[in-house]
């Protein structure tokens, strides 16, 4: 299981809000810009704490801001 499955729509819901910039939502979040930007390549998957301050920060529920992808699926 060497395949990050935890995908999310970082990128996308910063678009959507007002063009966020990965700084004002690392500001939100409580993390450096890096780990927004790991995030958003798919590098590191947050705990569970972090998902739900990143979802808080949107203002949306957890699964709209994160999924998981089942390897059988194809990613």
């Amino acid at each position: 299981m060497g395949k990050n499955l935890v995908g999310n729509h970082i990128r996308k819901l910063r678009f959507n809000h007002d063009e966020m910039t990965q700084q004002q939502l690392a500001d939100k979040a409580g993390v450096t810009r890096q780990t927004i930007v790991a995030l958003e390549k798919g590098n590191y998957s947050p705990s569970l704490e972090l998902a739900f301050r990143i979802a808080r920060a949107f203002n949306s529920p957890l699964e709209e801001v994160f999924f998981y992808e089942d390897e059988k699926d194809g990613g």
